[in-house]
């Protein structure tokens, strides 16, 4: 089975409320979703989509676009067979690559 052939996709959206807390300090009279927001957001649609434990680590993140208070973010999530716990997030706004660790119940995830 070959890593480019075999994947697992998803889609989700996500958004973050104008009364965020983050938004008061980043940026005042022009808010702007931190990137940390947005990559947690992305992991946990990430772990939802594809049964995933804990977030491990980011391996790569690349912002283009900035994202304002309740701008929806569709995001593109996939896996290869190679590697069931890495997912890319793909995006018009960001983009990363984010490793995991097991489901919580000891079982593989889902190919």
């Amino acid at each position: 089975m070959s890593g480019a052939a075999a994947r697992a996709e998803a889609q989700a959206a996500i958004s973050v409320p104008a009364d965020h807390p983050a938004f008061p300090g980043h940026f005042p009279g022009r808010p702007v979703v931190p990137g940390v927001v947005l990559l947690d957001l992305a992991a946990e649609a990430a772990r939802r989509a594809f049964r995933l434990g804990p977030l491990r680590r980011i391996a790569r993140a690349k912002f283009v676009a900035p994202v304002g208070p309740g701008q929806a973010v569709a995001l593109q999530l996939s896996r290869r067979a190679d590697r069931p716990l890495a997912v890319a997030v793909a995006s018009d706004a960001f983009s990363c690559e984010a490793e995991f660790a097991p489901p919580p119940d000891g079982t593989d995830p889902p190919a």
